[in-house]
């Protein structure tokens, strides 16, 4: 598996910070979301343009 297929980081999305998937999503919201205990269904129902796969990896 190959990081780069999930994180990706652009310039002039949300200010370069790594993000999944070329999504408006960071990576650093999901592992908050995560840290606090959320299900992976209460995520996925904030972010619906996320897989349960992309939690996963």
């Amino acid at each position: 598996m190959n990081y780069r297929d999930y994180i990706t980081i652009e310039p002039n999305k949300r200010g370069g910070k790594p993000c999944i998937r070329g999504l408006r999503i960071t990576v650093y919201e999901v592992l908050e979301y995560l840290a606090s205990d959320m299900t992976d269904e209460e995520i996925l129902a904030d972010f619906p343009d996320l897989t349960k796969e992309d939690l996963k990896r």
